[in-house]
């Protein structure tokens, strides 16, 4: 359930994300409503595996990094799994598009911070 929660947290904010910033789109592989969804729900799951595996191999690397930076060159590295994303999703046949790498940078705080709050709201109450 929790899996299925954040990838609609995750679609939910690259959806509000194209519309925020217009370097940054969707090309879907079907012109409906169903298809555009889909297409969305496929790539926050193409997302979400590519932060946890390309992702933790990266924070682990780059370690030293975080600590010297104090954390900003996470803003380089999500924007880097932001171009993985648009290009792996467009190998596909579908996805999303971004115009350059500061795009990215952009989208990936954009998208950190609308999940963040989609997250507190799709979040379960847990019961006391």
């Amino acid at each position: 359930m929790r899996f299925i929660l954040k990838t609609v947290g995750i679609a939910l904010a690259l959806w509000i994300t194209t519309l925020l910033i217009p370097h940054i789109r969707v090309t879907s592989y079907e012109r409906t409503t169903a298809g555009t969804v889909l297409t969305f729900l496929l790539i926050a799951v193409i997302f979400g595996l590519v932060n946890a595996i390309i992702g933790g191999f990266i924070r682990v690397v780059a370690f030293p990094l975080y600590i010297l930076t104090l954390g900003l060159v996470s803003l380089l590295v999500n924007g880097f799994l932001v171009i993985i994303v648009a290009w792996i999703s467009t190998q596909m046949g579908f996805g999303l598009v971004v115009d350059s790498y500061f795009w990215g940078v952009v989208g990936a705080v954009v998208i950190a911070v609308l999940s963040w709050l989609i997250g507190l709201v799709l979040r379960p109450k847990k019961e006391k």
